[in-house]
């Protein structure tokens, strides 16, 4: 018997990395959002991955019963809010933007839902009763999900869950993690700004992490979108550089997120960012592999 194929729609899109888990595991999206111009961008290059509709728009804005109605909606909505490396002035209050996949939940309906943020988000009780305490769904919270159960990077999240119908969501396994040594470039475009050695010479508050990737239990440290300003935070030991080390390249810093090579990013720092942001691909293909058993 042929496999129903799940439709969904997904916010907070950014460069579309998660996209490309879900689309790799069977799942058809025909809509993705995003308020970021230099994301959506970056999708419309990527037309071999994304050849559905594309906008750029702020879902504050955006009515749920105008949009094209699907089996499943998801939001990988920003987290700066709840991070606790982001709330350095310890004035977060939350943010408002989860009241609006609230809202689009609410409205539509839909078959299944996910949300996907940083385990700080676990902290906000209003955001989490909102999330998972909606009437009507049986929710599933996995927390942490570890992108290191696939990937040389320690990127921990929280993946909320919600099924019309109860179902058993099984949690991801244990997998043989790609070795970080397999993901370096042999001849990478990297430029090494004076910032980057004078953390190296300790005139920061601290010290750059650095990864050996000939230690085959290497894991990098989560993949953030500041390294688009400041790469000295995060660096790989290379012998063929001066000071024995050097940044993560783009091709690299986007294979920490299990994207494919063929995937276009815009040759500036901006692609960092765009990295940073993103969800592993591998969580959005474990996620949508659990969605096609469920509509099965």
């Amino acid at each position: 018997m042929k496999k129903y194929k799940p439709t969904a729609k997904s916010y907070f899109s950014g460069a579309g990395l998660f996209d490309i888990g879900i689309k790799q595991a069977g799942i058809k999206i025909v809509q993705s959002i995003d308020i970021d111009k230099k994301a959506t961008a970056c999708m419309k290059m990527n037309r071999h991955y994304f050849n559905h509709q594309i906008l750029t728009k702020d879902i504050k804005e955006t009515t749920v019963l105008d949009q094209p109605n699907t089996d499943i909606i998801y939001f990988t909505y920003p987290c700066d809010r709840y991070s606790d490396i982001a709330d350095i002035h310890k004035v977060r209050t939350g943010d408002e933007l989860f009241l609006h996949a609230f809202r689009h939940i609410a409205l539509e309906q839909p078959a299944m839902f996910w949300g996907e943020n940083v385990p700080g988000m676990l902290k906000f009780k209003v955001v989490m009763e909102a999330m998972t305490k909606l009437p009507g769904y049986y929710i599933t919270t996995f927390c942490p999900v570890n992108a290191s159960l696939w990937l040389p990077q320690d990127r921990k999240r929280v993946i909320i869950v919600g099924t019309k119908k109860p179902f058993n969501i099984t949690a991801p396994e244990s997998k043989r993690r790609v070795r970080l040594k397999s993901l370096m470039e042999k001849n990478p475009d990297v430029h090494i700004p004076n910032y980057v050695i004078s953390r190296l010479n300790g005139n920061y508050r601290d010290l750059p992490i650095i990864v050996n990737p000939n230690d085959v239990n290497a894991i990098a440290p989560t993949c953030v979108a500041h390294y688009a300003k400041d790469r000295g935070t995060r660096l790989v030991a290379d012998e063929n550089y001066k000071h024995g080390v050097r940044p993560f390249s783009i091709r690299e810093y986007a294979r920490l997120q299990g994207v494919p090579d063929d995937y276009k990013f815009p040759s500036t720092s901006n692609a960092y960012c765009l990295i940073g942001n993103g969800v592993p691909v591998h969580i959005g293909r474990w996620i949508g592999g659990e969605a096609i058993k469920y509509f099965n």
